[in-house]
């Protein structure tokens, strides 16, 4: 089993930063992928951004490339989301999720995720 515990999250203005933490705990070794989640009222849950544990690859959402940073400390076992430029659509409840992921054939299992943290931004 792995526990994932999120941290970071508040209220901030449209344009602030926020940076989220993941600590991951446990058989980390049954995984060799992280990545945030996000989930707004009434809206599916949307994939965030990605990294492989491995050789630290990342891959982003098109809706935040370019202003979300994903990165890791192994060290410390935590992955971040650093988040800058927000914006009001980026109000969610955001999750951490870990997991094994292929790139070819593309397959992305996610088993393991946490409780999650809020993240509201205002106009």
């Amino acid at each position: 089993q792995v526990q994932l515990v999120e941290s970071g999250g508040g209220s901030v203005e449209a344009g602030g930063s926020l940076r989220l933490s993941c600590v991951a705990s446990g058989d980390t070794y049954n995984t060799n992928c992280m990545a945030w989640f996000r989930q707004a009222p009434g809206k599916e849950r949307e994939g965030v951004a990605r990294i492989y544990t491995g050789d630290g690859v990342t891959s982003y959402a098109d809706s935040v490339l370019g202003r979300f940073t994903i990165s890791q400390d192994n060290a410390k076992n935590t992955v971040y989301l650093q988040m800058n430029s927000l914006k009001p659509e980026d109000t969610a409840m955001y999750y951490c999720a870990a997991g094994w992921c292929n790139v070819l054939p593309p397959q992305y299992d996610y088993n393991y995720w946490g409780q999650g943290t809020q993240v509201t931004v205002s106009s």
